[in-house]
């Protein structure tokens, strides 16, 4: 197991990667950047590749053979961005509700606390004289008396401490980690991530290298291996608020970062007629279901709506 952080993105900007090494010679790899970065040219996607191409990497992938690809959008808030957890019929768990414990990368075992307390807030109120009451209100309270709720309010400041940067948050990690053991008398708060960009005119342009095939590689030949599909005739699930805002406000001030947050390739901006009108394609039957659209569109004008049932991804060996 390796988790690395930095490189290849610049000391500005939150992310790293883990590799995770499997049964039969596998290799699982994955690359994380943060949606509240402020460069409109920075493509995730790209980050990745770059990644597999250091030195100390591209070893652990030679001679390999690409098997599955997939992307999704963390719910890295914490414990600052928990919802209210229960409604009539339901209740929310797992990464859905965020109980990722961001700095250790891992949520499995507050999944599962999660759906343990889910199930006993379940119980006691089918067990009760509620009436016919329908919402298990007392599955936050459960949460919260648990060591998940007090695991995740020791990290809570560890993630927003890197809006002083990669080093500056290093620090603040250290300090909050072996010297106040996350029982800081403060909680720092979080920004939404579309809030972050800068006018693309103000950011530098990054250059990314041609995927060589063999260690790096192209989206769309990355998306045919999530068995992504979606039936042609249903409506689109990717909901354009207004439909001149990719063109007159994106593209014009941001230059369409649509077309490089999107580890699909779904968002693409052609041109039609002798005039070289632009205008933005929605190719959705490219959808992976991440949602980083809906999240860092800086307009705010796309909202990801649940397609037909059995569509999107279906990951392999993931």
């Amino acid at each position: 197991m390796v988790h690395t952080v930095g490189w290849p993105l610049s000391s500005d900007t939150y992310g790293g990667s883990f590799i995770y090494h499997l049964e039969d010679n596998q290799v699982a790899v994955g690359f994380v950047v943060g949606l509240d970065y402020t460069n409109p040219h920075l493509s995730p996607f790209e980050e990745f590749q770059r990644f597999k191409t250091h030195p100390k990497i591209r070893p652990t992938f030679e001679g390999g053979r690409r098997i599955a690809y997939g992307a999704r959008a963390l719910s890295e808030g914490g414990i600052q961005s928990i919802p209210k957890l229960t409604f009539p019929g339901g209740l929310l768990v797992g990464d859905t509700a965020g109980f990722l414990n961001v700095p250790k990368i891992k949520g499995t075992h507050t999944a599962m606390k999660s759906g343990i307390a889910a199930a006993e807030a379940v119980s006691a109120l089918l067990a009760s004289d509620a009436g016919g009451a329908l919402e298990a209100s007392d599955y936050r309270a459960r949460l919260e008396a648990s060591w998940l709720w007090d695991e995740l309010a020791r990290v809570r400041n560890i993630r927003p401490s890197f809006r002083w940067g990669l080093w500056g948050g290093i620090a603040y990690a250290g300090l909050d980690t072996y010297l106040l053991r996350g029982k800081a008398p403060w909680t720092m708060h979080h920004h939404a991530d579309h809030e972050g960009l800068r006018k693309a005119s103000e950011a530098p342009r990054i250059e990314y290298p041609k995927p060589d095939g063999s260690i790096s590689f192209d989206r769309l030949s990355s998306v045919f291996l999530s068995s992504t599909i979606h039936e042609e005739d249903q409506p689109v699930h990717l909901r354009i608020v207004d439909e001149r805002v990719p063109v007159t406000v994106n593209l014009a001030e941001f230059d369409a970062p649509e077309q490089r947050y999107c580890p699909a390739g779904v968002y693409e901006i052609v041109h039609d007629g002798d005039v070289d009108e632009p205008r933005l394609q929605i190719n959705a039957q490219n959808c992976v279901h991440c949602k980083t659209c809906d999240i860092k569109d800086p307009s705010q004008n796309i909202t990801w709506v649940t397609p037909e049932g059995g569509g999107g991804p279906n990951y392999p060996n993931m």
